[in-house]
């Protein structure tokens, strides 16, 4: 399987597996926020486009395509072609710089970082039928308020991922009793003991449990009092391929 990137300009902006770090993560004591392995696995989960420059957009709250300004952090001969005031009503326009293809049945979801936050502007995401599309797709992001917000050189202005999306429309959607299925009540049952008698004891405090800190069933793919085998294609680390040529 093939994600083939064509770039379109002579300095495309740089691609790179998504990383995993994040500066907020990074501020908790412990580095926390780093345990909860779906946060962790969805940075890592898509690709990262980066900005070639340091810049500053700026929105005064009006809805024409000169009320959004741009000030880059120094000169650079192709800044004009990549911070765009192009829709209008602080809408921020990013041309990606390629045009993708993907296998038969796959689409691009583009969007921002996951859990990577910015004041002032939010990333809008987008699905893209990128198994037939033969022209580029840009990124966008628009300002919550009227304000000023940055974009550091090697920040990631945008970050997709491959969905099979078609298939979303053949999935069936049914509410069920837990009681129906008691294999799966018997694991949730231990999980919800487990979880109760462990957050009871660092409460009060207990040694054992304040080394232990945190419980790792999720991250490491089992059950407590494991009622059935334990799954074989659980993933806690994701590094995808770097581009290449």
């Amino acid at each position: 399987m093939k994600l083939e990137c064509y770039p379109l300009v002579s300095h495309p902006p740089e691609l790179v597996p998504g990383r995993p770090l994040r500066d907020w993560m990074d501020s908790f004591a412990g580095r926390h926020p780093y345990r909860c392995l779906p946060l962790s696995m969805a940075n890592t989960s898509g690709w990262e486009l980066l900005c070639p420059m340091g810049f500053t957009a700026t929105w005064n709250g009006g809805a024409r395509l000169q009320d959004i300004t741009f000030i880059p952090e120094k000169p650079h001969p192709d800044f004009h072609n990549f911070a765009l005031s192009h829709f209008s009503h602080g809408v921020v326009t990013f041309p990606t710089g390629y045009m993708f293809r993907t296998p038969p049945g796959w689409s691009i979801l583009c969007g921002g970082p996951p859990n990577h936050l910015k004041n002032g502007i939010q990333p809008l995401v987008g699905l893209v039928e990128t198994d037939w599309l033969p022209f580029p797709f840009a990124m966008n992001w628009r300002f919550t308020q009227p304000g000023r917000v940055r974009f550091e050189q090697g920040e990631p202005f945008c970050f997709f991922t491959l969905v099979e999306d078609k298939k979303l429309e053949d999935v069936d959607v049914v509410f069920r009793s837990l009681d129906a299925n008691p294999d799966l009540k018997a694991q949730y049952d231990a999980w919800k003991s487990a979880r109760t008698q462990f957050n009871a004891r660092l409460f009060r405090g207990d040694p054992s449990a304040m080394k232990e800190s945190w419980q790792r069933f999720y991250f490491r793919g089992e059950v407590p009092d494991v009622v059935d085998a334990k799954p074989t294609d659980h993933v806690n680390k994701r590094r995808l391929k770097a581009p290449h040529r």
